[in-house]
């Protein structure tokens, strides 16, 4: 058994999620391989993309929230018949050679642009068929997953069942699983107290962490300063500026011989951070996110990005474990009183309740040797089945695909039979008109 790990190298956060799936199949005794998705356009694509994608967050945090706002507007960007669509397909033929070559029984996907990857491998080459499945990474269902077609999709709550649905995805493919994917040492959790002696903190201290993704990006410098200001006697900030190496020499210079602060760069043991701290102040990510909620750490999240992290701000201050404020005065006014407010946060605190690893189920799941639930299709007449679920009549289909109409009247009858590669082709791309004609309420003609 071989499962290859699909990740994307837009941020630490895939990366992670990608991880600890990786480590509970290794647990089991699976191979398995870790691949970033971009890499198979280029190595050149990937690094620029990347760098692009960090540049926008650590610099200009409001054009990539905005930028997710212009996809969620426009999912045409991303139909199979789109620039950028066509541009991942550059990568579909290096990805199946690497899965021919390697015999992978199981590709996981945390991220949208590697199950779109995955999704057009399986319509090229229908020979390809290792089990597939999507693990959402934040608290929404992205604007581009309705054009993946994989076997599961792991989502962190059942709130977000009848999103996924209402996008075309059978529901016998939704698996909730207890919030995402987070490493194994994140579900072992020291005694505060202990934690703090560990850092050289005092044990009655109160401890505020303050971490803004693997990036750095946000108003640290700000924050810093006001909450260092304002602490009560007995707060201690940490700041973690990630691989934000401009910030934290910024910070260092500037809170030098500051008692209450402390500012760290890249730190590699953050489970025992957040298990020394009382507060968690930080931008709503995924993974981050993720790990304060199995550490059962009450949040302040500054909104720094937007984008798919409004979905997860909106989601844990639903559940009343996060609080959050506008601007960063309000935000480390804030911190400040929620410092003093012992009561506050442990009543925060409650509302996360303990969880079980998420990488564990979908482990469980992917190796139970049970195939996935599809939901039955009609035999023997297939293009009559998915053209009038759209709404179609054979002109309409026939001028949408180029196919002549009498060829089509043909394989409609049964009096000629298309290649098997032809025929999933087609499905398949009649299955992606419903799920944009459920989602839009246009009708096939319109698509």
């Amino acid at each position: 058994m071989k499962a290859l790990i699909l990740s994307c190298n837009t941020g630490q956060g895939h990366n992670s999620v990608s991880a600890s799936v990786a480590s509970a199949f290794k647990k089991r005794g699976v191979k398995t391989d870790t691949a970033d998705a971009l890499a198979f356009l280029s190595e050149w694509a990937s690094k620029t993309i990347c760098e692009w994608h960090v540049r926008l967050y650590r610099y200009f945090p409001k054009v990539s929230g905005a930028s997710y706002s212009f996809i969620e507007q426009h999912p045409e960007l991303f139909d199979s018949r789109s620039p950028i669509h066509r541009l991942l397909n550059l990568g579909v033929d290096k990805l199946f050679e690497l899965v021919a070559k390697e015999k992978y029984d199981i590709i996981i996907c945390p991220h949208v642009i590697s199950a779109l990857m995955v999704t057009e491998m399986t319509r090229q080459y229908p020979e390809a068929i290792p089990k597939t499945a999507f693990i959402a990474t934040d608290y929404t269902c992205s604007p581009m997953a309705e054009e993946s077609d994989l076997d599961y999709y792991f989502l962190p709550t059942p709130s977000l069942i009848p999103d996924f649905e209402n996008i075309g995805i059978a529901a016998e493919k939704i698996i909730p699983t207890d919030g995402i994917p987070v490493r194994p040492d994140f579900y072992s959790r020291l005694d505060k107290r202990e934690a703090k002696r560990m850092l050289g903190l005092g044990e009655d201290c109160m401890h505020a962490l303050m971490m803004f993704g693997s990036m750095g990006c946000g108003n640290m410098p700000k924050l810093t300063a006001l909450i260092s200001e304002n602490m009560p006697k007995n707060g201690f900030l940490t700041v973690v500026c990630g691989t934000n190496e401009v910030i934290r020499k910024k910070l260092e210079k500037q809170f030098s011989g500051r008692e209450n602060v402390r500012v760290e760069g890249f730190v590699k043991d953050v489970s025992t951070l957040m298990d020394s701290a009382d507060l968690f102040l930080t931008k709503p990510g995924g993974l981050s996110t993720a790990e304060a909620a199995v550490k059962r750490l009450p949040m302040l999240l500054d909104n720094a990005v937007s984008g798919c992290e409004q979905y997860n701000l909106e989601y844990f201050c639903s559940i009343g474990a996060a609080v959050t404020a506008e601007g960063e005065d309000d935000i480390a006014a804030m911190c400040v009183e929620l410092l003093k407010n012992k009561e506050m946060l442990e009543r925060m605190r409650e509302r996360l309740p303990e969880r079980k690893s998420a990488a564990e189920k979908i482990a469980d799941v992917m190796l139970s040797g049970e195939q996935p639930m599809m939901t039955a299709e009609p035999i023997g007449n297939d293009f009559v089945y998915w053209r009038e679920r759209c709404g179609l009549s054979q002109t309409e289909l026939s001028k949408m695909l180029g196919i002549p109409l009498r060829t089509l009247k043909n394989w409609e009858s049964g009096a000629t039979e298309p290649p098997e590669y032809i025929k999933r082709l087609i499905i398949s791309e009649l299955k992606r008109i419903e799920r944009r004609i459920k989602r839009t309420g246009l009708t096939g003609e319109d698509m």
